[in-house]
Order: structure tokens, then C-alpha cells, then sequence
């Protein structure tokens, strides 16, 4: 079992520098962050698609695969890379699924009980 283990952990550390490699051919500028037209005009070349591909990254929505990796500053650093492709790698795990799912429902309570404590009820309106 602990051959397994090393294994994987192996593996996972194999992965992570090939993606920091990605990561570094992809900032051209060299200032450690890509910009979403940076990201565009590497992932627009098929070599990087193909290679992408081999590490079971999808390319096709390019704008949607940046905003899954951005934390929102409108860039993405080697690190929002890496911990967000390896997340991303290959089809999404129902356990992935399933904290998704549990989020939203939760949003949704939220914002439900705030539309019912913002509804005025029609007789009080002056």
C-alpha cells in the first residue's frame, strides 16, 4: 500500500512541472502571471492543444478554462495554474459534483430568505 502512495504522490509531482512548464512557456512576458490574452494566444497554437490534451486538459472553451483558474483578478499565476488544473484534470469527480451541487443549494437558501425578507407585502406599500 505505501508503494501505491509513492506512487501516486509520484505521479502527482511529475504532473505539477509539466504544468508549471506549460505555465512558463505560456507567460511570454515573463512577469510570472498570464493574461486571458496571453492564455488565448498560447492555447490557440494545436501543439499546445495536443499537449494539453495528453495532460487531459480541455481547450476548447478557453475563456471559461482562464475564469476557472483565475481568482478573479483578471490573471492567473503559476500557482492558480497548477492547483486549478490538477483539479481540472480529466472528467470531474462526483465528489467534485456533489460539493458543487451542495454550494448551490445553499446560495439559493441565502438568496431566497433575503427575497422574502426584501418583499414588502402588497398592503404595507405607501
Amino acid at each position: 500500500a505505501e508503494m501505491v502512495i509513492q506512487e501516486k504522490m509520484n505521479e502527482k509531482k511529475a504532473y505539477a512541472k509539466k504544468l508549471m512548464e506549460v505555465f512558463n512557456a505560456a507567460d511570454e512576458t515573463g512577469d510570472g502571471r498570464i493574461s486571458l490574452d496571453e492564455f488565448e494566444i498560447f492555447l490557440s497554437e494545436p501543439k499546445v492543444q495536443s499537449y494539453l490534451s495528453t495532460l487531459e486538459l480541455d481547450t476548447h472553451e478557453t475563456k471559461t478554462l482562464f475564469s476557472m483558474l483565475d481568482d478573479g483578478d483578471g490573471e492567473v499565476t503559476a500557482e492558480e495554474f497548477v492547483r486549478g488544473a490538477m483539479r481540472l484534470k480529466g472528467v470531474a469527480r462526483s465528489q467534485d459534483v456533489v460539493c458543487v451541487m451542495h454550494d448551490v443549494y445553499a446560495v439559493r437558501k441565502i438568496i431566497e430568505e433575503l427575497r422574502d425578507h426584501l418583499l414588502v407585502p402588497e398592503g404595507q406599500l405607501t
